[in-house]
């Protein structure tokens, strides 16, 4: 089988994290998540810590604007005035993710993966949901200090600016079924049920 591609998007407390590590661990393949931004920083000679501030991160501008589609693919040279801005940052990204698809095979976590590749063939791209509660849930036990009004405070603000995010780089609405090709209940089939239904749907998409 040629290398394949597999992208997962995720709702707050939803255990994507998670089930993205245990996949990546049963099928042998490497997964990327922060690891982008290391990669990044290397090839651009921008600091980590920049495209860590921008990563999944608008401004309430942004946030608040129709979708500009700022993605073109093109990445600015460092001479450039706009070097280290948002877009530019985000075509960074952009650009070692496509680079990873080329050679190798892996999952991605995240940022846009799933649009980015969306013409490529054997790319599996996956969105892991869960109702609410579950998610409270799972955030509770990992910040056993917080209120239910915090927990649901967490859960709001990050889906809100995933979503925001999302639909800033690509036009696109994060949750549309359109833009995926599993939508995985992970409150019902839980992180290692999620896992196995990957793997058993992996050839049906793969060419």
């Amino acid at each position: 089988m040629e290398h394949y591609i597999i992208t997962i998007a995720r709702e707050t407390g939803s255990g994507g994290h998670n089930i993205t590590r245990k996949l990546s661990e049963a099928l042998g393949i490497p997964y990327y998540d922060r690891d982008l931004l290391r990669i990044a920083s290397d090839v651009s000679g921008i600091h980590e810590r920049l495209f860590g501030l921008a990563d999944e991160r608008i401004g309430m501008r942004e946030m608040l604007s129709s979708a500009e589609k700022v993605y073109t693919g093109e990445v600015l040279p460092p001479d450039s005035d706009d070097y280290v801005s948002t877009k530019n940052l985000f075509s960074f990204q952009a650009k070692i993710i496509k680079d990873l698809a080329d050679k190798e095979s892996c999952i991605i976590l995240g940022r846009c993966a799933n649009r980015l590749l969306m013409d490529r063939p054997n790319v599996l791209k996956v969105f892991i949901h869960a109702p609410l509660d579950t998610r409270m849930e799972r955030i509770s036990a990992i910040n056993m200090t917080w209120s239910s009004k915090d927990v649901m405070k967490k859960i709001r603000t990050e889906d809100k600016r995933r979503a925001a995010y999302y639909y800033y780089y690509t036009g696109e609405e994060w949750r549309d079924a359109g833009e995926y090709d599993l939508s995985l209940d992970s409150g019902k089939l839980g992180e290692d049920g999620c896992v196995e239904f990957i793997q058993r749907a992996l050839p049906l998409f793969l060419q």
